[in-house]
């Protein structure tokens, strides 16, 4: 598995090596070991999630402001176009993103760590999305960003305006959203 940091580099692209033949393919998705090599860091995984969306829907930015959850993220069917924004005030790329696209057919997963907010938006005509969490889903210390905060300035690759959750609708600004110190 190749391990790529992106231009924040707290976030990590891993690009694993597929193995396949006219029967179908095999690869590793997943070794602790490796992983904790690539981002110079223990983890513990507590919970996995499956998701599946439609085309332009966008889910995000989410992330918890306590009981915090790096994620591991990959698309197993379709693709989506996946997003980390860095909400740590202390960090010099606070306020920046980096997104990648990831899908059934590149096998790549991003990892988010903890401190990011996190998003992604579905660019096929649907998508199957799965993710680690390194903590539990805690709906209480739930918060999001709005996608189309012109601070943050992400250049989503859709036409138009995605399909929203009600609570995505809800979204502050990251000049109004609570943040990591």
């Amino acid at each position: 598995m190749h391990a790529t940091p992106l231009s924040i580099p707290d976030v990590v692209l891993f690009e694993p090596k597929v193995f396949g033949d006219e029967r179908g393919f095999f690869f590793e998705s997943f070794n602790q070991a490796k992983f904790e090599a690539a981002i110079g860091r223990q983890v513990t995984f507590v919970q996995d999630n499956h998701s599946r969306s439609v085309k332009n829907v966008l889910r995000g930015l989410h992330y918890q402001i306590q009981q915090p959850q790096g994620k591991l993220v990959r698309v197993v069917q379709g693709e989506v176009f996946d997003v980390a924004v860095d909400i740590r005030r202390s960090s010099p790329t606070f306020g920046k993103w980096v997104g990648a696209v990831l899908s059934a057919e590149n096998k790549r997963q991003l990892w988010v760590p903890e401190g990011f907010a996190h998003g992604f938006v579905v660019t096929s005509e649907s998508a199957e999305f799965l993710y680690k969490t390194t903590d539990y889903w805690a709906p209480a210390f739930e918060r999001s960003i709005a996608w189309n905060d012109a601070a943050i300035g992400i250049e989503w690759p859709i036409c138009g305006e995605p399909a929203l959750s009600a609570k995505d609708q809800q979204a502050v600004l990251l000049a109004q959203a609570e943040y990591f110190t």
